[in-house]
């Protein structure tokens, strides 16, 4: 038995944790949960997490629920596979910043712009804001970026990419 454990439900957020941990190369289990047919509420997992909504994950004792919680805490406890930014490095705030702004804004502004509300909510209830500002934040984030990040060769491919890819 791996000392990494994740409980996933295929498609979900989940498949983000399943990918960081083929990035990480760490050996782990899955515990397969059906949605369709109510997992998630069965006592078994609902005792891991009662929001009943996948993924988590165990390491050594440790639960940890929530995709960017997860992936961060893997970059973290796994630095030899280069996931993060170390702590004490001025760049850490803007890492943070953007890993935890995908699920707090985007995903959120964009299931709100896929399923607009019958009412629209009061100005600053919100806490991503509105689609076009989440939106606008991300491009100009993506302008600023520092000339570092950019390069004239490819990134080099993902432990998941060369194998996907056979290389």
């Amino acid at each position: 038995m791996a000392a990494l454990k994740l409980y996933h439900a295929s498609p979900s957020r989940s498949s983000i944790v399943r990918w960081m941990l083929e990035e990480i190369g760490e050996p782990y289990d899955i515990e397969l949960l059906n949605l369709a047919a109510g997992d998630q509420f069965k006592p078994g997992y609902f005792a891991i997490n009662p929001m009943a909504k996948v993924p988590a994950l165990m390491h050594d004792g440790a639960l940890i629920t929530e995709a960017a919680a997860i992936c961060t805490y893997l970059a973290d406890a796994f630095p030899q596979a280069g996931l993060s930014v170390p702590i004490g490095d001025p760049r850490r705030g803007a890492y943070l910043k953007w890993l935890f702004f995908a699920p707090g804004c985007i995903e959120p502004a964009m299931i709100d712009r896929a399923a607009p509300r019958a009412e629209p909510a009061r100005r600053g209830m919100l806490g991503y804001g509105d689609f076009d500002t989440v939106m606008n934040v991300v491009a100009n984030g993506v302008a600023k970026a520092p000339t570092s990040w950019a390069s004239s060769s490819p990134p080099p491919m993902s432990s998941l990419a060369r194998r996907s890819a056979g290389v």
